[in-house]
């Protein structure tokens, strides 16, 4: 409930002319309910009979939306009052573009990036995860320097801006994802289909982070390892699913190993049973990828992939910024 009467004010002030806010409950004890019926009757409450977790609580709470745009907001975000103008004239400009992401700066520090977001998310030929002014740990800051708005690989879950059509046609949330990479999941089942995800920068956000699971923890570890193997299968063209999944178990191997060599048994145990969760469901993962794969448009990997390796960019070659990867880049 902190977070609530924190950062729920911010979006009720939104200056807007047709917008309504969903608030899903995820089978709360707190109170906070009953706080927001007696505060802000007006926003919608879909109350639920259980803790259905991000995905699953999502998936349910989108179905009473009645606007064209849903947009996946934490709870810990704070908005500035013209937020949605910019987001709606992105859609505007292009019936392609089915996702868009603003610009998420920390609530802590406004003048650093998110972590968990920034000015957009890609990831690279191995399926690692880096934004628009995050690399790894990595956080820079907002100088304007990512003002651009771009095609994206990922828009972050923290503030999602989707078409609510593309949203139902894809399924929605995986929820054998639980929370953790189902937004980048998402993404690239939307851009195999054809759709196209853009940043929205002068649409402004700012995002806690840190709500859920610290990222140090061997929990999010865990879910990272395991989620990211389910959605690498499901996703990766035919040409590219073999030597880039071996690659990344070569990666993951090699992680276990530097756990192991430095004492981190937690993180050494949550990789182990994130590998072992993966090929013991292996088949229903399977599954998915072929349904997904006949309706696929696009046969290569998506162009906003990063074809190269951003581990041996960063640690090796020194390149610490996103704008570090663009340099010396061939025509």
């Amino acid at each position: 409930m902190p977070h609530l009467k924190n950062f729920l004010p911010s979006v009720v002030e939104t200056k807007y002319p047709d917008y309504e806010i969903i608030l899903a409950d995820n089978a709360s004890t707190d109170q906070s309910v009953k706080w927001v019926k007696q505060h802000y009757p007006k926003v919608k409450i879909v109350k639920l009979d259980k803790n259905y977790g991000y995905c699953g609580g999502n998936n349910k709470a989108a179905s009473y939306a009645s606007g064209d745009i849903i947009i996946f907001l934490n709870n810990d975000v704070r908005v500035r009052e013209d937020w949605l103008h910019p987001i709606n004239k992105t859609f505007s400009n292009a019936h392609t573009t089915a996702a868009v992401q603003p610009k998420i700066l920390s609530y802590k520090e406004p003048g650093l990036f998110e972590y968990a977001g920034a000015a957009g998310g890609f990831i690279d030929k191995h399926g690692f995860p880096f934004c628009r002014g995050r690399l790894f740990e990595t956080v820079e800051k907002d100088m304007g320097q990512y003002d651009e708005d771009i095609n994206l690989f990922w828009t972050s879950g923290a503030s999602l801006a989707i078409r609510k059509t593309v949203f139902e046609e894809l399924g929605g949330f995986d929820e054998d994802f639980k929370f953790h990479m189902e937004e980048i999941d998402l993404c690239w089942r939307l851009l195999n289909a054809g759709y196209n995800i853009k940043s929205c920068t002068k649409s402004l956000v700012f995002h806690l982070g840190g709500g859920s699971l610290p990222r140090s923890s061997p929990r999010k570890t865990y879910y990272n390892y395991r989620n990211s193997l389910m959605m690498l299968w499901k996703n990766y063209s035919k040409e590219t699913l073999f030597p880039r999944f071996v690659g990344r178990l070569y990666l993951d191997f090699m992680a276990a190993l530097r756990a192991l060599f430095t004492g981190k048994m937690k993180n050494l145990i949550a990789i182990t049973k994130a590998h072992l969760h993966f090929w013991k469901t292996f088949n229903a993962t399977n599954k998915k990828r072929r349904k997904l794969q006949k309706k696929r448009k696009k046969i290569d990997d998506p162009k906003e992939m990063y074809k190269k390796d951003i581990i041996s960019a960063y640690f090796f070659k020194n390149k610490k910024k996103y704008s570090d990867l663009k340099k010396n880049k061939k025509p």
